[in-house]
């Protein structure tokens, strides 16, 4: 018996699509509205904006914001964020900024490093293997993780944004970008080819000594070359002057901040099924130093990230953290809640997806690095949480955005709080093991928007 399979679009379908289209009573009205304002202006719920408040009741003292301006560097910022509290309290500061370009060049480079390393890890493998595939298509971006910053820290320090600051290419790094996956893919080229005519492997890693070399003064044209050593200046708030000369990076990062930076641990929220709460994960071929600290991440429900936080603001320090800010938020009121879009009633559909499926499915990850500075409770419970960005003070309250609890719960993925605030079932994650995540699982994902 042959099974007719019906796998095209017919003509009849499509007048019957049609016909129901235009007997939808709504249809005209909204197609009207959707294509001169955008969806998002007709699904905008303005009782969310009528009911927010930017008050809270735990706050942290905040500075002027920052801005990463046209490059996906957010991770990198928010941790700098972190840090500048720390040397703006202690040398009672009115205003401070770190450097971010000198950890962007770097990252950068150390990341050169990290990907012709992982090329030469698979040089036994196909080049249209998935691994390979999956190498080739992920090069090299502005994103990164935690632990990520940790190791730029532990290696290179810190220095004040006079020593080194932003270029055009540091704020605006798409070029760059492309022009450095374009020679690191001729990198693969050349590596792989002298694997295939039998060349040893020191004869390679020569190879690769003259590729972080070109790269070294590729990245010197785009961001400057980072200082070995300068001169610290500042005007306290009391207005008196201060200098100190001839420090190292590393100088300055045990003096002025002095941070156990592997006290702080990566806690996420992905209740998805492979995934077993209270057990700790890393992600192969995430990284950027070699050598450096794994990206581990704790598994925990979302209630316990809530009082992790909590805490850790109550003493008066905030919280590194990651989202997918892509999802119900408005960048210039700065609102971010699970209620902001109502796009069931201005369309007529259902959104159905739960947290998990959304991560399974691809729908959702972490897009974005940012600080919570304050919390707001209403009888020890959070109903909303104050939100340090790094977009420049033209968006949401001069730079700061406040989020929803539930919002939290949905679209929050990762905190970052120092390990003394863990359960004990955390504490011991990792001596059950540490699972180890394909490079494409959705917790492979990098903070990486502009």
């Amino acid at each position: 018996m042959e099974i007719f399979i019906d796998n095209t679009i017919r003509n009849d379908q499509i007048a019957k699509f049609s016909q129901n289209y235009k007997a939808k009573k709504y249809s005209k009205a909204i197609t009207n509205a959707v294509s001169k304002s955008g969806i998002n202006a007709i699904a905008f719920n303005n009782d969310v904006l009528a009911n927010t408040k930017y008050r809270f009741s735990i706050e942290l003292d905040t500075m002027k914001v920052t801005n990463q301006k046209q490059s996906g560097r957010c991770w990198l910022f928010a941790g700098l964020n972190v840090l500048r509290e720390k040397t703006a309290k202690k040398l009672n500061m009115e205003f401070f900024e770190l450097s971010q370009n000198y950890l962007t060049f770097w990252d950068k480079f150390e990341k050169v490093n990290f990907y012709l390393e992982s090329m030469m890890e698979t040089l036994e493998e196909q080049v249209d293997s998935r691994i390979v595939t999956w190498l080739l298509q992920n090069v090299i971006n502005d994103g990164g993780q935690w632990d990520m910053f940790v190791n730029l820290v532990d290696k290179y320090g810190v220095v004040p944004k006079e020593a080194m600051p932003e270029t055009f290419n540091s704020s605006q790094t798409g070029i760059m970008n492309q022009l450095l996956a374009t020679k690191l893919r001729e990198y693969s080229v050349v590596l792989r080819t002298m694997h295939e005519q039998g060349q040893t492997v020191d004869e390679l890693r020569l190879k690769k000594e003259k590729m972080l070399d070109e790269t070294y003064t590729l990245l010197c044209i785009f961001f400057g070359e980072p200082p070995h050593r300068f001169d610290f200046e500042y005007t306290d708030r009391d207005k008196k002057f201060h200098r100190e000369k001839n420090l190292t990076p590393m100088d300055f990062f045990q003096k002025y901040l002095d941070v156990k930076m592997h006290d702080y641990v990566s806690v996420i929220n992905a209740n998805t099924s492979d995934k077993p709460f209270n057990r700790a994960f890393t992600v192969k071929f995430l990284g950027n130093v070699k050598g450096g600290r794994d990206v581990i991440y704790l598994n925990t429900d979302i209630n316990t990230i809530k009082g992790l936080s909590v805490a850790q603001l109550k003493e008066g320090e905030p919280v590194w953290f990651g989202c997918d800010v892509g999802k119900m938020s408005d960048r210039d009121s700065g609102i971010m809640d699970a209620e902001l879009y109502q796009y069931d009633l201005a369309l007529d559909m259902t959104f159905s997806l739960t947290k998990a499926e959304r991560l399974e499915y691809r729908e959702s990850c972490m897009t974005h690095a940012m600080v919570l500075m304050g919390v707001n409770l209403d009888e020890e419970t959070p109903n909303r949480w104050k939100v340090e960005n790094s977009w420049g003070d033209d968006k949401g309250d001069k730079g700061y955005f406040v989020m929803s609890d539930a919002w939290f719960d949905e679209y929050l993925y990762q905190v970052v709080v120092h390990k003394k605030y863990l359960p004990e079932e955390l504490q011991k994650a990792a001596e059950l093991g540490v699972i180890e995540l394909a490079p494409w699982d959705p917790m492979g994902s990098l903070a990486v928007v502009r």
